[in-house]
């Protein structure tokens, strides 16, 4: 395969409203809510033609489950990992692991959990 292996992520959350105020807030975003029956989704912005992976908070009761220790951890690009974790107390989340340098040039990391519970780290060059 000669691609980027993520094409696609989805958040387990207990209360899409909680959720999509959380990461609007501290990525600056503005996540659009889908119904779709039992499933709910919020879906982050995207853009076509660009690089990286589309993705989406999913509230469904009976099928996806948050936690700090369970499941895939998801990694956020960032201009720099410090203006999202300025906001993520603020928004009702938690950090983890601070900013780090990973080092070897690979740039710096930091972990928190949302408000619903899951663990999701941050990288950047800077």
């Amino acid at each position: 395969m000669q691609h980027n292996m993520v094409s696609w992520f989805e958040i387990p959350v207990t209360d899409m409203d909680r959720a999509k105020a959380f990461y609007d807030t501290v990525f600056g975003i503005e996540i659009s809510v889908h119904n779709m029956n039992e499933l709910i989704m919020g879906w982050f912005p995207s853009f076509e033609g660009q690089p990286g992976a589309a993705g989406s908070l999913v509230l469904n009761k009976d099928f996806y489950f948050p936690g700090e220790n369970k499941g895939v951890v998801i990694y956020f690009s960032s201009e720099d990992v410090q203006i999202q974790l300025n906001r993520i107390e603020a928004a009702g989340g938690k950090i983890v692991q601070p900013k780090t340098e990973i080092g070897a040039g690979h740039g710096f990391m930091a972990v928190f959990m949302d408000t619903e519970g899951n663990r999701i780290a941050l990288h950047s060059q800077k």
